[in-house]
């Protein structure tokens, strides 16, 4: 048995609920001649214990080594079959997916009326909820069955069947290439953030309208709909058009609360559209807007007949404390923000086996900026250190740049300049490696290079020299993407004006939508 299988077996145990457990025990209880059954042995012994080995599972049950494999492969099969029955995950696609087993059964014994009564049934459910590569099954299926089972309407109903099918499969095509585009523009965002220079911009947009299929409004269902606004919203975000991203984003929520029981049915989607709606809101910097969407965001989390799964409560988890944190970055409570970040970390722990290093690593970047703002600079320096060091971020180079960035202020602040000219040495060579040196960056790293050669009585005047250079990049098409991860402008205010960078941020805020 591969390590893989080992660890999702485990993974598996653990992720399971009170009520599920109860479930597999209620399950395993009407299968005959469990009370000895060798997996049963093994379920309990992972369930008490997380890092299991071979050799404690040999000592402490009746397991031979030959049988082990077998024995793991059979558990983890019941433990699907068990989540497969529990009431609380039986969705609407579960049960459609289940209706059309059951009309299997009854075609494989010929009972094809009943079948053909169950398909009927599974199909409108499945375009009820625009599940259109299910409905194309059973349209399929149904076609099979009608070949074999012949009624008086066979002329009618096969054409009818036929046009079905062909309108379906249309729709699907649709949907699979808007799905297509829309997963590779979040590739790009999620792999090197937002365009840097115009090769980014050009190349996202030259694949973007290349990739975009022709449509007509009037014929696109919810599926096609939803993938179209998803990939006008990563587009948007990548090219750093908000007032784009907040009008798609507004139109991806829009689209679940006209039609409520899509909510219930794909509560994953509409969790992430509200998301970035908020998100859109953010960097627009409307506040108004995007404390009213937080709230409605925080309600929903608690609502549950929407966060009804694991998945759902780490999602709905990540975007309220994400975007909780963001307010504070608006506002400039910081103080508020680092007294919440051991209750952030707990529940981070919490989530550990749920959560990927990238959303972990984005949570840190967050709290190292909180840090930064209410002057704990070495906390600061801890949170970046744990982005800086980490090898396997495959993700967000973006992120790793602006966190060595970030590190060297940090380290200007607290005092240790005899760290700062080898950390300026290292930042510069990371930042050409990554391709991701430019003005902002680069005026930064001078500035603070030179800071050696300056005069106590000359700091606020050199100070304020990077605050004109800097300003002028403020509006720049791709220059102003570091400002998106930094609020330099707000930090140098503070050192010119001599007051904290809060402070700036919270007279700042009295200014916004």
């Amino acid at each position: 048995m591969s390590n893989s299988i080992k660890n999702s077996l485990s993974d598996l145990i653990h992720s399971l609920s009170k009520s599920e457990k109860r479930q597999f025990k209620l399950y395993t209880g009407r299968l005959p001649s469990n009370q000895n059954t060798k997996y049963l042995e093994l379920y309990h012994l992972i369930e008490n214990n997380k890092n299991i080995t071979k050799k404690t599972i040999l000592e402490k049950t009746t397991i031979s080594a030959k049988q082990l494999a077998n024995v793991r492969a059979n558990l983890y099969h019941h433990l699907l079959k068990s989540l497969r029955l529990a009431p609380q995950l039986q969705t609407t696609p579960i049960i459609i997916r289940e209706q059309l087993d059951f009309a299997t059964i009854l075609y494989n014994k010929g009972l094809y009326k009943q079948s053909l009564n169950i398909l009927d049934k599974a199909k409108a459910s499945a375009l009820e909820l625009d599940e259109k590569t299910m409905a194309y099954e059973i349209v399929e299926f149904e076609k099979v069955i009608e070949s074999q089972y012949i009624t008086r309407s066979l002329d009618s109903r096969a054409d009818n069947l036929a046009i079905a099918a062909k309108d379906l499969s249309i729709q699907n095509v649709l949907t699979s290439k808007l799905s297509n585009l829309s997963l590779q523009i979040y590739s790009f965002l999620l792999k090197n953030g937002y365009a840097k220079n115009e090769d980014d911009y050009l190349k996202t947009k030259t694949y973007f309208h290349y990739h975009l299929p022709s449509y007509k409004n009037e014929y696109l269902g919810f599926r096609e709909k939803l993938f179209l606004y998803m990939a006008h919203l990563w587009y948007a975000l990548v090219i750093q058009d908000f007032r784009s991203s907040y009008r798609y984003a507004t139109k991806w929520v829009e689209l679940f609360e006209d039609q409520p029981k899509m909510i219930y049915a794909y509560p994953v989607h509409y969790l992430k559209g509200k998301n970035y709606l908020i998100e859109s809101l953010f960097y627009l910097r409307y506040y108004s807007k995007f404390k009213e969407q937080l709230n409605q965001l925080e309600t929903i989390s608690k609502n549950d007949k929407i966060i009804t799964n694991s998945n759902t409560k780490t999602l709905a988890f990540l975007y309220t404390r994400y975007n909780q944190i963001n307010q504070h970055f608006l506002t400039g409570d910081f103080l508020t923000g680092a007294n919440d970040i051991s209750r952030i970390e707990n529940e981070l722990k919490s989530f550990q086996d749920k959560i990927d290093s990238h959303h972990v690593m984005v949570f840190y970047y967050k709290i190292a900026s909180i840090y930064f703002g209410g002057g704990n600079y070495k906390a600061c320096i801890y949170y970046l250190d744990k982005i800086v060091n980490n090898k396997e971020l495959g993700m967000r180079q973006d992120l790793l740049c602006y966190s060595r960035l970030l590190k060297l202020i940090a380290h200007f602040e607290d005092g240790q300049d005899a760290y700062l000219e080898e950390l300026i040495r290292s930042t510069f060579k990371f930042l050409i490696k990554m391709d991701d040196l430019h003005q902002v960056q680069a005026e930064i790293i001078v500035f603070l290079k030179k800071l050696k050669n300056i005069l106590p009585n000359e700091l606020t005047s050199a100070f304020k020299e990077l605050h004109k250079n800097l300003k002028e990049l403020e509006n720049h098409p791709y220059e102003k993407r570091s400002f998106l991860y930094l609020d330099i402008i707000s930090w140098l205010e503070s050192k010119i004006s001599n007051k904290g960078i809060h402070t700036i941020i919270q007279e700042k805020s009295k200014n916004l939508k």
